[in-house]
């Protein structure tokens, strides 16, 4: 019997600073189809969520493309046994969106995912790379000069962390919504996890 065709899914991610400018990239080959591929900014994230949000971004995508069948390979050695449920997710943030990529696993009929060397991910990696050089007319650079540092103080600390949670919730939600995505979360369910990010940093 004829194995039925897969889309295969490069996903990458990465950060200059902890969390700082970030970039996400995915790439989708199937036989017999174009390649689609993406490479998007993000501030204020790490390179998990940024990893996190390639896989989220990519299954959006192949999900409007069609398709039963997808093979996911990521060089995040986390983000692969986390999905494959060998290791707990337990930060918040990698929490939300793992709940999204397990909901959106949902819509195929079949989703593997697995580890690569980075050296087998570099055309994804080059698209992180080229975001984050602001090549792709993105501005990661600018956005990190104009965002001032507050870094002096514990409480500042808690408060850099929580707005980066906060922006990466509302880009995830926005760009949900702005595709009709199916089980997208509702306005109340988003203030929730926004409410629940800054009571968890101590800040309401």
């Amino acid at each position: 019997m004829t194995e039925p065709a897969r889309r295969l899914i490069h996903i990458g991610g990465a950060a200059r600073g902890n969390p700082g400018p970030a970039a996400f990239a995915y790439v989708i080959a199937r036989e017999g189809h174009p390649v689609v591929e993406h490479g998007e900014c993000m501030w204020g994230a790490s390179t998990n969520v940024a990893e996190y949000t390639a896989l989220v971004r990519a299954l959006e995508r192949a999900g409007e493309l069609g398709g039963q069948h997808v093979l996911v390979k990521s060089d995040s050695e986390l983000l692969v046994k986390q999905m494959n449920g060998v290791y707990q997710v337990k930060n918040e943030q990698l929490r939300i969106l793992y709940s999204r990529a397990r909901k959106l696993r949902e819509q195929f009929a079949s989703l593997s995912i697995q580890h690569v060397p980075r050296s087998q991910n570099s055309h994804a990696d080059r698209l992180c790379n080229e975001a984050l050089d602001d090549l792709r007319g993105v501005g990661c650079d600018r956005l990190a000069r104009s965002s001032p540092s507050k870094r002096g103080s514990k409480k500042a600390t808690a408060w850099d962390a929580a707005r980066a949670e906060a922006v990466q919730c509302l880009q995830n939600a926005a760009g949900a919504w702005s595709r009709g995505s199916a089980g997208v979360l509702s306005a109340e369910q988003v203030w929730e996890q926004l409410w629940s990010i800054f009571e968890e940093n101590g800040l309401v």
